[in-house]
């Protein structure tokens, strides 16, 4: 018994405790601190440890991080990967805040990046600045991490030069909330994700898509900005997804749209706005979907909706200086239109009940024509073009018959 308590002093003196008893330390990175380099300081750190990395410009590169540690900057802390990767994180409860990462080269061989997880739980990526990085943040097979208030610029011209700013693979309960992303391939790209959620980001002048999602169900993604990326955004393969209060705006060209949408179901799109989108709605082969309350304002097409859409709603949607309101490919309709505003109706309400007692049509017949031959859309403002979508409204023969609004609202809808 003596003995056992000898050794126990011992251990305690020495400040090696048994496992699960050590203390946290801080442990400083810098000059006449504790270590004089990352890679140093992640050597001696222990589990709960918080290594504090001071301003300087530190050229390290491939650290790994396979300890629950907080790596903090503190200042302007700069770690330059040298065109390697820069940090690899493979432990559960490993925070990384407010470093500034930068050089993390192209490859064509591995997908580098600046922080990347792998295989990890309740990890914590908060206000970092990541510049010139092939990936920006990587999550693959991790699950419960937030990721928060980075800011991610790339400087991507090609989609085969360029990674993606916030990039998720095989992950599960992944918060992507409050970021910045620009310049890179996709700005957040989700692949076989559930239950994720992406809030508050603003993604911009990426290469393709400002978000891009695939065989993901069951997350949500809820006041975002997506601006002048070079093709939208895109939601495909996936079912049960809530898109609510996101701004698509100005993604312009001849490929580009606010939202497409591709072999998606039972999912809700509601109180966003598409503007000034060369289309704001592409839907393909999308069913069960509501689509509701948004603003589709000064796009090209509003709303393209394929005839393989099936059992969709589009109801108290204000459809406000388009083009075109809605295209489609058929004259068979599957999905349903009601009580939509749209500033083209011409009707009227006689029994003032906020509703136009007259249908609307908002498929035009030069929609359908340009459908067919885009280079008719040179004539879009001719008086020959005024004349046929004037006799199609009052002789419907081309336009799909089932496509109506039979309730359009008189007013804007708030």
């Amino acid at each position: 018994m003596r003995r056992h308590l000898f050794v126990s002093a011992i251990i305690l003196v020495a400040g090696i405790l048994p496992s699960g008893t050590v203390s946290a330390r801080e442990i400083k990175v810098g000059p006449g601190g504790d270590a004089e380099t990352i890679s140093d300081a992640l050597v001696a750190a222990h589990d709960g440890d918080r290594i504090l990395v001071q301003s300087g410009v530190y050229h390290e590169s491939e650290l790994l991080i396979d300890k629950s540690v907080a790596l903090v900057g503190v200042g302007q802390a700069i770690l330059d990967a040298g065109g390697r990767q820069a940090l690899l994180i493979t432990a559960d409860s490993v925070s990384v805040i407010g470093l500034l990462i930068r050089n993390v080269q192209v490859s064509f061989i591995e997908d580098r990046a600046g922080i990347k997880v792998d295989g990890a739980n309740n990890c914590r990526i908060e206000n970092n600045r990541l510049e010139d990085t092939f990936f920006g943040i990587y999550l693959a097979k991790s699950a419960d991490c937030l990721v928060r208030e980075n800011v991610i610029r790339g400087a991507g011209q090609r989609e085969t030069q360029s990674g993606n700013g916030i990039h998720l693979w095989y992950s599960r309960g992944v918060v992507v909330e409050r970021n910045s992303i620009s310049g890179h391939r996709d700005g957040i790209y989700f692949e076989f994700v559930e239950d994720g959620t992406i809030r508050g980001n603003t993604s911009f002048q990426n290469v393709r898509y400002g978000l891009h999602f695939m065989f993901s169900d069951r997350c949500r993604y809820e006041e975002n900005r997506f601006e002048r990326n070079g093709a939208g955004v895109a939601v495909m393969y996936t079912e049960n997804v809530e898109m609510t209060g996101n701004v698509f705006e100005a993604n312009w060209g001849g490929s580009s749209y606010g939202l497409l949408l591709k072999d998606i179901s039972d999912s809700r799109i509601s109180s966003n706005v598409f503007l000034g989108n060369s289309t704001g709605l592409y839907a393909e082969g999308v069913n069960r979907t509501s689509i509701e309350e948004n603003d589709f304002e000064a796009n090209g097409w509003a709303v393209r909706i394929m005839a393989n859409s099936t059992d969709n709603t589009f109801t108290r949607n204000n459809f406000v200086r388009n083009t075109f309101d809605v295209a489609t490919n058929s004259r068979n309709n599957f999905s349903s239109f009601n009580g939509n505003f749209w500033d083209n109706y011409r009707g009227y309400d006689l029994d003032r009940d906020g509703y136009g007692d007259v249908p609307f049509r908002p498929v035009r017949l030069f929609s359908q024509i340009v459908q067919q031959n885009e280079p008719a859309l040179m004539l879009l403002r001719s008086f020959f073009v005024s004349v046929l979508d004037h006799v199609e409204r009052i002789i419907p023969i081309i336009t799909p018959e089932t496509l109506v609004d039979t309730s359009p609202a008189m007013r804007r809808i708030p």
